[in-house]
């Protein structure tokens, strides 16, 4: 009887490069997974399950299934691949600039010149001629 094709592993496989491939077109997107991308973890554990079983069947069942070779290379592959990415994420996360050097609240801002909705040019100090104050509101997020 010749062995049957072992799907687990490459189903395992996939899903942890679907869980890369994910991250930035879709899962950056929210914030709830930008920042801590805990369905990538939660993908990368499902398909490090998946790759146990299918390994699993491989070297206990080796007459009905086969993959030992290439369970093996997809298995170190997949943690290969989830360790980059945690190693990325962990040190892109460290490499955000920290608060101290914003603005704080009745700070002055610098002068500054933008485009307002028609696309004229408009200066602060050419608003601040005519009004005592002037509000700034910065809206975080992707367009």
């Amino acid at each position: 009887m010749k062995p049957r094709f072992n799907r687990l592993i490459w189903f395992g496989f996939l899903i942890v490069v679907a869980s890369v491939a994910s991250y930035i077109p879709i899962f950056v997107v929210f914030a709830s997974t930008r920042d801590v991308p805990w369905v990538n973890y939660a993908l990368f554990l499902v398909g490090g399950a998946l790759l146990a079983v299918g390994l699993q069947r491989a070297f206990r069942d080796q007459e009905h299934y086969r993959g030992k070779v290439s369970g093996a290379i997809l298995g170190s592959l997949s943690a290969l691949i989830a360790g980059l990415f945690v190693a990325f994420i962990l040190y892109g996360g460290r490499q955000i600039p920290a608060s101290e050097s914003a603005l704080h609240a009745g700070q002055s801002a610098p002068q500054f010149t933008l485009a307002d909705t028609t696309g004229q040019l408009v200066s602060s100090s050419e608003l601040l001629k005519n009004h005592s104050a002037l509000l700034l509101v910065f809206y975080r997020g992707y367009w």
